[in-house]
Order: structure tokens, then C-alpha cells, then sequence
């Protein structure tokens, strides 16, 4: 049976503190590479018709 581990990246908070694109770009083509793959997106924060904040699940296949 496959088995996987889950991560969750907030923009709103540590290493993003807010939506920069290119920073977020970057951090997903990183955690690509290692095996990461996003699974759901949810808007945490939403004014002025703009998503503010975003949390970003993410899973990859574990070994064996």
C-alpha cells in the first residue's frame, strides 16, 4: 500500500509573511524537486476581491 507525508506552507506567516509571487514560485519549484507535489490551495485571507493569504497542502510518497 503507498503511504504519504503532508506539509502545509501559510503564506500569511514564517517564511512567506505575505503572497510574493515569485518568492512562492521559487519555494514550490524547490519543494518540487524534492518530491513535494500540491494537492489544495485555500484562500485564508480575502479582502478587497484579493486573496491576502494562502495555505497550500502539499504531499509526497514515502519510500517502501
Amino acid at each position: 500500500m503507498r503511504t504519504f507525508e503532508y506539509r502545509l506552507l501559510d503564506t500569511t506567516s514564517g517564511f512567506f509573511s505575505g503572497i510574493d509571487y515569485q518568492e512562492l514560485t521559487n519555494r514550490l519549484n524547490q519543494l518540487g524537486s524534492q518530491g513535494w507535489e500540491v494537492v489544495s490551495v485555500v484562500d485564508t485571507i480575502f479582502t478587497h476581491n484579493q486573496a491576502r493569504g494562502l495555505l497550500i497542502t502539499l504531499k509526497r510518497e514515502l519510500p517502501g
